[in-house]
Protein backbone atom coordinates (compact mmCIF):
# COMPACT_ATOMS: atom_id res chain seq x y z
CA UNK A 1 0.00 0.00 0.00
CA UNK A 2 1.40 3.56 -0.77
CA UNK A 3 2.53 5.78 2.18
CA UNK A 4 0.28 8.93 1.86
CA UNK A 5 2.71 12.33 0.92
CA UNK A 6 3.34 14.04 3.22
CA UNK A 7 1.83 17.97 3.28
CA UNK A 8 4.19 20.44 2.23
CA UNK A 9 5.69 22.17 4.97
CA UNK A 10 4.63 25.74 5.91
CA UNK A 11 6.46 28.83 4.48
CA UNK A 12 8.28 30.72 6.76
CA UNK A 13 6.15 33.40 8.45
CA UNK A 14 8.20 36.21 6.86
CA UNK A 15 9.08 38.76 9.94
CA UNK A 16 7.08 41.96 10.54
CA UNK A 17 7.55 44.62 8.15
CA UNK A 18 9.20 47.89 9.87
CA UNK A 19 6.76 50.76 9.69
CA UNK A 20 8.74 54.09 10.59
CA UNK A 21 6.09 55.84 11.38
CA UNK A 22 4.47 56.88 14.79
CA UNK A 23 1.01 57.40 15.31
CA UNK A 24 0.97 61.10 16.40
CA UNK A 25 0.67 61.10 20.07
CA UNK A 26 -2.78 63.76 20.79
CA UNK A 27 -1.35 66.96 22.61
CA UNK A 28 -2.82 70.52 23.61
CA UNK A 29 -2.16 73.13 21.61
CA UNK A 30 0.67 75.17 22.63
CA UNK A 31 -1.97 78.13 23.18
CA UNK A 32 -3.89 76.89 25.18
CA UNK A 33 -2.11 74.83 27.35
CA UNK A 34 0.17 77.37 28.63
CA UNK A 35 -3.03 79.12 30.12
CA UNK A 36 -3.35 76.90 32.87
CA UNK A 37 -1.88 73.71 34.44
CA UNK A 38 -3.89 71.61 31.79
CA UNK A 39 -2.77 68.15 31.14
CA UNK A 40 -0.64 68.36 27.95
CA UNK A 41 0.10 64.94 26.51
CA UNK A 42 -3.40 63.27 26.07
CA UNK A 43 -4.76 59.46 25.91
CA UNK A 44 -4.14 57.14 22.13
CA UNK A 45 -7.70 56.70 20.78
CA UNK A 46 -8.15 52.46 21.31
CA UNK A 47 -8.19 52.73 17.21
CA UNK A 48 -4.84 54.54 17.44
CA UNK A 49 -3.57 52.28 20.37
CA UNK A 50 -3.44 49.43 18.16
CA UNK A 51 -2.06 50.63 15.00
CA UNK A 52 1.08 52.19 17.09
CA UNK A 53 0.73 48.90 18.86
CA UNK A 54 0.92 46.74 16.02
CA UNK A 55 4.30 48.65 14.99
CA UNK A 56 6.13 47.17 17.09
CA UNK A 57 8.33 43.98 15.57
CA UNK A 58 9.00 41.74 18.78
CA UNK A 59 12.41 41.93 19.12
CA UNK A 60 14.00 38.92 20.46
CA UNK A 61 16.88 40.80 21.72
CA UNK A 62 14.71 43.40 23.78
CA UNK A 63 17.19 46.14 23.70
CA UNK A 64 13.96 47.72 25.08
CA UNK A 65 13.96 45.70 28.02
CA UNK A 66 17.40 46.14 28.49
CA UNK A 67 17.27 49.76 29.00
CA UNK A 68 14.37 49.70 31.40
CA UNK A 69 15.86 49.60 34.90
CA UNK A 70 13.19 47.57 36.73
CA UNK A 71 13.29 45.56 33.67
CA UNK A 72 9.50 46.04 32.41
CA UNK A 73 8.92 43.89 29.35
CA UNK A 74 6.81 45.96 27.12
CA UNK A 75 6.70 43.56 24.28
CA UNK A 76 4.20 41.64 26.19
CA UNK A 77 1.92 44.53 26.63
CA UNK A 78 2.60 46.26 23.93
CA UNK A 79 1.12 42.38 22.13
CA UNK A 80 -2.14 42.32 23.76
CA UNK A 81 -2.94 45.92 23.42
CA UNK A 82 -1.91 44.98 19.33
CA UNK A 83 -4.72 41.97 19.81
CA UNK A 84 -7.22 44.05 21.46
CA UNK A 85 -6.77 42.67 24.99
CA UNK A 86 -6.56 45.90 27.09
CA UNK A 87 -7.74 44.02 30.58
CA UNK A 88 -4.87 41.21 30.17
CA UNK A 89 -2.10 44.15 28.93
CA UNK A 90 -3.35 46.33 31.95
CA UNK A 91 -2.48 42.93 34.36
CA UNK A 92 0.82 42.41 32.57
CA UNK A 93 1.80 46.07 33.17
CA UNK A 94 0.76 46.38 36.84
CA UNK A 95 2.70 42.94 37.57
CA UNK A 96 6.27 44.08 37.28
CA UNK A 97 5.24 48.00 37.90
CA UNK A 98 3.73 49.01 41.00
CA UNK A 99 3.91 53.01 40.05
CA UNK A 100 2.79 51.82 36.53
CA UNK A 101 0.03 54.58 36.70
CA UNK A 102 2.47 57.37 37.70
CA UNK A 103 4.87 56.00 34.67
CA UNK A 104 3.10 56.38 32.14
CA UNK A 105 2.83 60.20 32.13
CA UNK A 106 6.16 60.56 33.58
CA UNK A 107 8.76 58.06 33.14
CA UNK A 108 11.58 59.30 30.96
CA UNK A 109 11.39 56.10 28.10
CA UNK A 110 14.82 54.73 28.00
CA UNK A 111 12.67 51.73 26.60
CA UNK A 112 12.17 54.24 23.72
CA UNK A 113 15.88 55.66 23.21
CA UNK A 114 16.79 52.04 22.92
CA UNK A 115 13.76 50.59 20.22
CA UNK A 116 15.85 49.15 17.25
CA UNK A 117 13.26 51.33 14.92
CA UNK A 118 14.96 54.14 15.50
CA UNK A 119 17.71 53.25 13.03
CA UNK A 120 14.85 54.05 10.32
CA UNK A 121 12.18 56.42 12.48
CA UNK A 122 10.36 57.22 15.24
CA UNK A 123 10.59 54.40 17.74
CA UNK A 124 7.57 52.52 19.35
CA UNK A 125 5.39 55.36 21.59
CA UNK A 126 5.51 52.96 24.38
CA UNK A 127 5.43 54.91 27.17
CA UNK A 128 1.95 55.87 25.39
CA UNK A 129 1.04 52.67 25.33
CA UNK A 130 1.34 51.74 28.06
CA UNK A 131 -1.22 54.24 29.99
CA UNK A 132 -3.88 52.87 26.61
CA UNK A 133 -3.13 49.46 28.60
CA UNK A 134 -4.14 51.00 31.84
CA UNK A 135 -6.85 53.25 30.69
CA UNK A 136 -8.86 50.68 28.29
CA UNK A 137 -8.43 47.83 30.24
CA UNK A 138 -8.77 46.65 33.67
CA UNK A 139 -6.17 47.84 36.17
CA UNK A 140 -7.25 47.87 39.19
CA UNK A 141 -5.69 44.43 40.32
CA UNK A 142 -4.85 43.97 43.91
CA UNK A 143 -1.69 42.99 44.72
CA UNK A 144 -1.50 39.28 46.60
CA UNK A 145 1.14 38.85 49.87
CA UNK A 146 3.27 35.75 50.43
CA UNK A 147 2.34 33.56 53.43
CA UNK A 148 3.56 36.33 56.14
CA UNK A 149 7.12 35.77 56.63
CA UNK A 150 6.62 37.06 60.60
CA UNK A 151 9.86 39.99 60.37
CA UNK A 152 9.21 43.60 60.35
CA UNK A 153 10.81 45.86 57.58
CA UNK A 154 10.94 49.81 57.97
CA UNK A 155 10.90 51.81 54.93
CA UNK A 156 12.21 55.65 55.55
CA UNK A 157 10.94 57.41 52.79
CA UNK A 158 7.84 57.37 50.71
CA UNK A 159 9.19 58.53 47.17
CA UNK A 160 9.11 56.12 44.20
CA UNK A 161 11.87 54.00 45.87
CA UNK A 162 10.36 53.32 48.70
CA UNK A 163 7.29 52.28 47.58
CA UNK A 164 8.98 50.03 45.33
CA UNK A 165 10.55 48.48 48.18
CA UNK A 166 7.61 48.43 50.45
CA UNK A 167 5.96 46.77 46.92
CA UNK A 168 9.24 43.86 46.60
CA UNK A 169 8.61 42.75 50.41
CA UNK A 170 5.28 43.27 50.81
CA UNK A 171 3.88 40.86 47.99
CA UNK A 172 7.33 38.52 49.63
CA UNK A 173 5.14 38.44 52.98
CA UNK A 174 6.93 41.01 55.01
CA UNK A 175 5.50 43.39 57.21
CA UNK A 176 6.64 47.06 55.75
CA UNK A 177 5.87 50.37 57.32
CA UNK A 178 6.80 53.02 55.23
CA UNK A 179 8.07 56.33 57.49
CA UNK A 180 7.60 59.36 55.27
CA UNK A 181 8.29 62.88 56.70
CA UNK A 182 5.67 64.44 54.59
CA UNK A 183 1.59 64.67 54.87
CA UNK A 184 1.46 62.23 51.70
CA UNK A 185 3.65 60.04 50.30
CA UNK A 186 5.01 59.97 47.00
CA UNK A 187 8.35 62.30 48.07
CA UNK A 188 9.35 64.58 44.98
CA UNK A 189 6.58 62.62 42.51
CA UNK A 190 4.73 65.50 44.23
CA UNK A 191 6.61 68.16 42.83
CA UNK A 192 6.01 67.40 39.34
CA UNK A 193 3.43 69.58 38.27
CA UNK A 194 -0.36 69.20 36.77
CA UNK A 195 0.15 69.71 33.81
CA UNK A 196 2.51 66.34 33.38
CA UNK A 197 1.29 64.19 36.12
CA UNK A 198 -1.25 64.60 39.74
CA UNK A 199 -1.60 63.37 42.99
CA UNK A 200 -4.29 60.87 41.22
CA UNK A 201 -1.82 59.11 39.20
CA UNK A 202 0.14 58.18 42.37
CA UNK A 203 -3.38 56.99 44.65
CA UNK A 204 -4.40 54.95 41.77
CA UNK A 205 -0.95 52.77 42.03
CA UNK A 206 -1.05 52.66 46.06
CA UNK A 207 -4.25 51.36 45.81
CA UNK A 208 -3.51 48.12 44.39
CA UNK A 209 -1.08 47.81 47.56
CA UNK A 210 -4.32 47.44 49.58
CA UNK A 211 -4.43 43.80 50.45
CA UNK A 212 -0.51 43.83 51.40
CA UNK A 213 0.92 44.23 54.73
CA UNK A 214 2.21 47.73 54.09
CA UNK A 215 1.48 50.78 56.69
CA UNK A 216 2.21 54.18 56.17
CA UNK A 217 3.24 56.64 58.85
CA UNK A 218 3.53 59.93 57.20
CA UNK A 219 4.62 63.53 59.45
CA UNK A 220 7.43 60.65 60.81
CA UNK A 221 10.76 61.82 60.14
CA UNK A 222 14.07 59.73 60.70
CA UNK A 223 16.70 61.33 61.72
CA UNK A 224 17.71 63.23 65.24
CA UNK A 225 14.53 61.54 67.13
CA UNK A 226 14.06 58.28 65.42
CA UNK A 227 17.37 56.60 64.41
CA UNK A 228 17.30 53.73 61.67
CA UNK A 229 19.24 52.00 64.79
CA UNK A 230 16.64 53.16 67.19
CA UNK A 231 13.66 51.62 64.47
CA UNK A 232 16.01 48.04 64.52
CA UNK A 233 15.62 47.96 68.64
CA UNK A 234 11.85 48.96 68.02
CA UNK A 235 11.57 45.68 66.43
CA UNK A 236 11.91 45.83 63.07
CA UNK A 237 14.46 43.58 61.22
CA UNK A 238 15.54 45.26 58.62
CA UNK A 239 15.51 49.72 57.37
CA UNK A 240 15.68 50.59 53.69
CA UNK A 241 16.71 54.25 53.72
CA UNK A 242 15.23 55.84 50.42
CA UNK A 243 15.03 59.61 51.52
CA UNK A 244 15.91 61.00 47.84
CA UNK A 245 16.91 64.58 47.56
CA UNK A 246 14.79 66.73 49.51
CA UNK A 247 16.90 69.87 50.25
CA UNK A 248 16.98 72.56 47.87
CA UNK A 249 21.09 73.60 47.06
CA UNK A 250 21.55 77.85 46.90
CA UNK A 251 23.72 79.51 44.65
CA UNK A 252 25.43 81.08 47.68
CA UNK A 253 25.88 84.44 46.05
CA UNK A 254 24.99 87.95 47.82
CA UNK A 255 21.20 88.98 47.44
CA UNK A 256 19.47 85.36 47.43
CA UNK A 257 17.36 85.78 50.32
CA UNK A 258 15.70 88.99 48.71
CA UNK A 259 11.78 88.68 48.35
CA UNK A 260 10.79 87.24 45.30
CA UNK A 261 13.68 84.71 45.29
CA UNK A 262 12.41 80.97 45.15
CA UNK A 263 13.93 77.69 45.75
CA UNK A 264 12.36 75.47 43.40
CA UNK A 265 11.62 72.62 45.29
CA UNK A 266 9.60 74.50 47.67
CA UNK A 267 7.57 76.13 45.36
CA UNK A 268 6.84 73.17 42.52
CA UNK A 269 5.42 71.41 45.86
CA UNK A 270 3.28 74.64 46.77
CA UNK A 271 1.92 74.41 42.82
CA UNK A 272 1.16 70.98 43.14
CA UNK A 273 -1.09 71.17 46.06
CA UNK A 274 -3.05 74.09 43.96
CA UNK A 275 -1.31 76.86 45.83
CA UNK A 276 -0.31 78.89 43.00
CA UNK A 277 2.42 82.40 44.27
CA UNK A 278 1.67 85.98 42.38
CA UNK A 279 4.64 85.95 39.91
CA UNK A 280 6.25 89.36 38.14
CA UNK A 281 5.93 89.30 34.91
CA UNK A 282 9.57 89.06 34.43
CA UNK A 283 11.15 85.90 35.68
CA UNK A 284 14.34 84.38 35.65
CA UNK A 285 15.05 80.27 36.32
CA UNK A 286 18.47 79.17 36.96
CA UNK A 287 19.53 75.46 37.00
CA UNK A 288 19.38 73.06 33.95
CA UNK A 289 18.28 70.36 35.38
CA UNK A 290 14.77 68.46 35.25
CA UNK A 291 13.50 70.70 38.68
CA UNK A 292 14.48 73.78 36.56
CA UNK A 293 12.34 72.43 33.63
CA UNK A 294 9.29 72.16 35.48
CA UNK A 295 9.84 75.22 37.07
CA UNK A 296 11.12 77.47 34.10
CA UNK A 297 7.65 75.77 32.55
CA UNK A 298 5.09 76.33 35.67
CA UNK A 299 6.48 79.79 35.62
CA UNK A 300 5.18 80.24 32.05
CA UNK A 301 1.74 79.20 33.08
CA UNK A 302 2.13 81.92 36.30
CA UNK A 303 3.61 84.58 34.59
CA UNK A 304 1.01 85.23 32.45
CA UNK A 305 2.19 86.94 29.49
CA UNK A 306 5.71 87.59 30.77
CA UNK A 307 9.19 87.00 29.77
CA UNK A 308 10.20 83.81 31.39
CA UNK A 309 14.50 82.91 30.89
CA UNK A 310 16.53 80.51 31.79
CA UNK A 311 20.15 81.15 33.01
CA UNK A 312 22.42 77.67 32.98
CA UNK A 313 26.18 78.04 32.98
CA UNK A 314 26.73 75.33 30.28
CA UNK A 315 25.07 75.18 26.33
CA UNK A 316 22.23 73.38 25.61
CA UNK A 317 24.05 70.15 24.72
CA UNK A 318 25.24 70.01 28.08
CA UNK A 319 21.69 70.22 29.82
CA UNK A 320 20.94 67.16 31.64
CA UNK A 321 17.15 67.54 31.72
CA UNK A 322 14.87 65.51 29.42
CA UNK A 323 15.36 66.16 25.63
CA UNK A 324 11.38 66.29 25.49
CA UNK A 325 11.13 69.15 28.37
CA UNK A 326 13.38 71.04 27.07
CA UNK A 327 11.85 70.60 23.27
CA UNK A 328 8.72 71.62 25.04
CA UNK A 329 9.99 74.95 27.21
CA UNK A 330 11.21 75.73 23.92
CA UNK A 331 7.79 75.75 22.27
CA UNK A 332 6.09 77.31 24.93
CA UNK A 333 8.53 80.63 24.00
CA UNK A 334 11.07 80.20 27.29
CA UNK A 335 14.09 81.96 26.18
CA UNK A 336 16.95 80.24 27.11
CA UNK A 337 20.27 82.08 28.00
CA UNK A 338 23.51 79.87 28.17
CA UNK A 339 26.94 79.68 29.08
CA UNK A 340 26.15 82.72 31.74
CA UNK A 341 26.48 82.14 35.84
CA UNK A 342 24.77 83.91 38.87
CA UNK A 343 26.92 86.23 40.40
CA UNK A 344 25.12 88.38 42.80
CA UNK A 345 21.37 89.18 43.17
CA UNK A 346 20.12 92.46 42.64
CA UNK A 347 17.17 94.75 44.45
CA UNK A 348 16.03 96.59 47.46
CA UNK A 349 13.38 95.66 49.39
CA UNK A 350 12.66 92.82 46.25
CA UNK A 351 14.40 90.90 43.54
CA UNK A 352 15.12 93.54 40.89
CA UNK A 353 17.44 91.39 38.85
CA UNK A 354 20.46 88.76 38.24
CA UNK A 355 24.09 90.04 37.68
CA UNK A 356 25.85 87.39 35.41
CA UNK A 357 29.22 86.20 34.11
CA UNK A 358 30.08 84.63 30.71
CA UNK A 359 31.47 81.60 30.82
CA UNK A 360 33.26 79.65 28.33
CA UNK A 361 33.80 75.99 28.55
CA UNK A 362 37.12 74.31 29.36
CA UNK A 363 38.57 70.68 29.49
CA UNK A 364 35.93 67.93 30.68
CA UNK A 365 35.88 67.66 34.34
CA UNK A 366 36.00 63.81 35.84
CA UNK A 367 32.39 63.42 34.41
CA UNK A 368 33.38 64.03 31.23
CA UNK A 369 31.64 67.74 31.07
CA UNK A 370 33.37 70.66 30.18
CA UNK A 371 34.56 72.49 32.88
CA UNK A 372 32.73 76.08 33.30
CA UNK A 373 35.27 78.59 33.53
CA UNK A 374 34.07 82.47 33.86
CA UNK A 375 35.09 84.93 31.48
CA UNK A 376 36.60 88.22 33.23
CA UNK A 377 34.73 91.48 32.90
CA UNK A 378 32.17 89.80 31.10
CA UNK A 379 29.10 91.15 34.22
CA UNK A 380 25.50 91.73 32.27
CA UNK A 381 22.67 92.33 34.50
CA UNK A 382 19.14 90.83 33.91
CA UNK A 383 16.18 92.32 34.95
CA UNK A 384 13.71 90.44 36.76
CA UNK A 385 10.61 90.66 39.44
CA UNK A 386 10.86 86.64 40.60
CA UNK A 387 14.19 84.69 40.22
CA UNK A 388 13.68 80.53 40.96
CA UNK A 389 16.92 78.79 42.08
CA UNK A 390 16.89 75.12 40.60
CA UNK A 391 20.92 74.77 41.19
CA UNK A 392 20.29 71.10 42.12
CA UNK A 393 19.40 69.27 45.53
CA UNK A 394 20.65 67.27 48.37
CA UNK A 395 19.63 64.71 50.53
CA UNK A 396 18.78 65.97 54.43
CA UNK A 397 21.27 63.67 55.86
CA UNK A 398 20.42 65.48 59.65
CA UNK A 399 20.59 62.54 62.64
CA UNK A 400 22.05 59.71 59.92
CA UNK A 401 25.21 59.45 62.11
CA UNK A 402 28.84 58.67 60.01
CA UNK A 403 28.31 55.15 60.79
CA UNK A 404 26.60 53.57 57.76
CA UNK A 405 29.53 54.96 55.69
CA UNK A 406 27.13 56.24 53.14
CA UNK A 407 28.10 56.90 49.71
CA UNK A 408 26.61 59.84 48.26
CA UNK A 409 25.37 59.08 45.06
CA UNK A 410 26.38 62.14 42.06
CA UNK A 411 22.53 63.16 42.25
CA UNK A 412 23.05 63.62 46.19
CA UNK A 413 21.30 60.70 47.31
CA UNK A 414 23.04 58.45 50.02
CA UNK A 415 23.44 54.66 48.84
CA UNK A 416 24.88 51.69 50.98
CA UNK A 417 28.71 50.72 49.54
CA UNK A 418 28.14 47.10 50.36
CA UNK A 419 26.46 44.21 47.96
CA UNK A 420 22.88 45.27 47.28
CA UNK A 421 23.23 48.48 49.05
CA UNK A 422 23.69 47.33 52.20
CA UNK A 423 25.67 49.98 54.77
CA UNK A 424 28.19 49.56 57.30
CA UNK A 425 25.36 49.01 59.76
CA UNK A 426 24.07 45.25 59.27
CA UNK A 427 20.37 45.19 58.22
CA UNK A 428 20.36 48.72 57.10
CA UNK A 429 20.26 49.58 52.98
CA UNK A 430 20.13 52.58 51.33
CA UNK A 431 19.57 54.01 47.81
CA UNK A 432 18.07 55.65 45.20
CA UNK A 433 17.91 57.35 41.80
CA UNK A 434 17.86 60.17 39.38
CA UNK A 435 14.48 59.86 38.14
CA UNK A 436 11.29 57.80 39.05
CA UNK A 437 12.19 54.31 37.61
CA UNK A 438 15.69 54.58 38.01
CA UNK A 439 14.56 55.10 41.97
CA UNK A 440 12.55 51.86 41.28
CA UNK A 441 15.72 49.92 39.78
CA UNK A 442 17.52 50.52 42.81
CA UNK A 443 15.01 49.85 45.34
CA UNK A 444 14.11 46.49 43.67
CA UNK A 445 17.87 45.73 43.92
CA UNK A 446 17.60 46.57 47.37
CA UNK A 447 14.95 44.59 48.43
CA UNK A 448 16.26 41.83 47.08
CA UNK A 449 19.23 42.37 49.00
CA UNK A 450 17.22 42.65 52.46
CA UNK A 451 14.91 39.44 51.42
CA UNK A 452 18.46 37.81 51.70
CA UNK A 453 19.38 39.11 55.09
CA UNK A 454 16.25 37.99 56.51
CA UNK A 455 15.94 34.86 54.88
CA UNK A 456 19.48 34.46 56.60
CA UNK A 457 18.07 35.45 60.23
CA UNK A 458 15.17 32.48 59.30
CA UNK A 459 18.05 30.23 58.41
CA UNK A 460 16.58 29.79 54.78
CA UNK A 461 17.47 30.48 51.33
CA UNK A 462 16.48 33.43 49.34
CA UNK A 463 14.18 32.57 46.59
CA UNK A 464 13.00 34.47 42.96
CA UNK A 465 10.02 37.59 43.20
CA UNK A 466 6.37 35.36 43.78
CA UNK A 467 4.01 36.20 41.62
CA UNK A 468 2.55 39.48 42.58
CA UNK A 469 -1.22 38.30 41.85
CA UNK A 470 -0.77 35.04 43.85
CA UNK A 471 -0.35 32.82 40.85
CA UNK A 472 2.26 29.82 41.64
CA UNK A 473 5.56 30.19 40.68
CA UNK A 474 7.52 33.15 40.61
CA UNK A 475 8.15 35.75 38.41
CA UNK A 476 9.67 35.15 35.48
CA UNK A 477 12.16 37.73 33.30
CA UNK A 478 11.75 38.48 29.75
CA UNK A 479 13.18 36.13 27.90
CA UNK A 480 16.56 37.34 25.94
CA UNK A 481 16.95 39.65 29.06
CA UNK A 482 20.31 40.49 29.70
CA UNK A 483 20.92 43.89 32.02
CA UNK A 484 19.70 46.85 32.88
CA UNK A 485 21.26 49.87 32.57
CA UNK A 486 21.81 52.19 35.90
CA UNK A 487 23.25 55.20 35.08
Amino acid sequence: MATAAAPPASPARPPPRLNPIRVTVPEEPVDTRTQDFREIVHSYSRQDAVLEAKRCIQCRRPWCVEACPITQDCREYIKLVAEEKFDEAARVTVQDNPLATSLCKVCYRYCEESCVITKKGVPIAIRQLKRAALEMGNADIAYVPSKPKGQRVAVVGGGPAGIMAAWELGIRGYSVTILEQADLGGGLMRTIPAYRMTDEEIQTDLRRFRNLDVVWKTDSRVGNHLSPEALLQEGYQAVFISIGTSTHRVMGIPGEDLPGVYPALALLKAIHRGEYPKFGTNVIVVGGGDVAMDSVRSAVRLAQGGHVRLVYRRSRDEMPADRDEIHGAEEEHVEFVFQRAPVRVVGKDHVEGLIVQSIELGPPDAMGRRSPVPVPGSEETLPCDTLIVAVGQRADLEGFGTEFDFKLATGGWPEGKGPGYSTAVPGVFAAGGKSVVYAMGTASEAAKAVDAYLCGLRGEAPGPRPDPFGAPGPYQLPPGYTTPIRD
